[in-house]
């Protein structure tokens, strides 16, 4: 009997979050995203993470930037399963990182300003909704 893979291995034989994978690994976060959950993860592709700047991408993967990663990982993580169809019964959600991401159904469903482009990826701790941006939360 075959059991569910989780979060991080689901997203790691998508091949396609290699970006996300190396920085949650950065961030110190994998361990958080293999445990029991359930969470929720909006998760970027490497497409997404290519349209953030390479110079911000490598300074925010270097060590002393690590709790600012995590930040903005975490931005991307909401507690608990919530399924595309929650997702869409609700305008925002409170993020592991404690700030709200807005959610918008004008055209096609949207976290903040990226688009979702496909939801309900089930794992044994939760659920992945793909993205097509990286969430980036206002650092105070």
């Amino acid at each position: 009997m075959h059991r569910k893979a989780d979060i991080v291995e689901t997203a790691i034989a998508a091949n396609n979050f290699t970006t996300l994978a190396s920085a949650l690994s950065a961030a110190g976060l994998l361990d958080i995203l293999k445990g029991d959950g359930p969470f929720t993860v909006f998760a970027p592709t490497d497409a997404a993470f290519a349209k953030v700047p390479q110079q911000t991408l490598d300074e925010l993967l270097q060590p002393e930037n690590k709790k600012r990663l995590a930040a903005i990982l975490a931005y991307h993580v909401v507690p608990g399963k919530v399924t595309s169809h929650e997702v869409i019964a609700s305008s925002s959600a409170i993020t592991l990182q404690g700030k709200k991401v807005n959610i918008s159904k004008n055209d096609g469903v949207k976290i903040n300003e990226a688009n979702v482009i496909v939801t309900d990826v089930e794992a044994s701790n939760g659920v992945i909704h793909i993205i097509d941006g990286v969430l980036m939360p206002a650092m105070n």
